[in-house]
């Protein structure tokens, strides 16, 4: 039975993307993709914004039956539905997302000119898991905030 030298450890477990490992591309992957405004985007664009909220400006009830599918979205709308987010952080968090295939960015020559982002079939997979992240979030706020007060968390 041959041992495997260290750099040899570390060539394998780039080719497996090992998130362990210092060195491992998918550590960026994850860094990105757990930040709350991709969470965001790719929830809004996926459908959960609609429908979901009734005007009031708090979100709708975690959990509920969702109709609406993945849509694309113009900036302006996204800026509206993000509550918070800058318009640098937003432009930086959209172009990185396209940059992954998450996204596709698609520039209509109107005046004026009318940008959209949409989903691609990568970013719907990643939308999906994002989706339950954000459930759990709502669903389960109260009971996070109640530890926090007491100091038991």
């Amino acid at each position: 039975m041959t041992t495997m030298k260290a750099a040899e450890k570390r060539a394998q477990a780039k080719v497996e993307f090992n998130a362990f490992l210092a060195e491992c591309p998918s550590r960026q992957l994850l860094d990105r993709i757990s930040d709350k405004w991709v969470v965001l985007i790719l929830c809004a664009l996926g459908g959960d914004g609609k429908g979901n909220d009734k005007g009031d400006g708090k979100p709708g009830p975690a959990g509920g039956a969702r109709t609406d599918a993945p849509r694309a979205l113009r900036y302006s709308e996204l800026s509206r539905l993000l509550a918070g987010v800058s318009q640098k952080m937003l432009t930086q968090t959209l172009r990185s997302l396209e940059h992954d295939g998450l996204l596709t960015r698609t520039v209509t020559p109107t005046v004026p000119v009318t940008v959209t982002y949409e989903l691609t079939d990568l970013g719907l997979s990643l939308h999906h898991m994002t989706r339950g992240l954000r459930d759990w979030a709502q669903t389960h706020m109260a009971e996070v905030l109640a530890h926090r007060e007491s100091g038991d968390g």
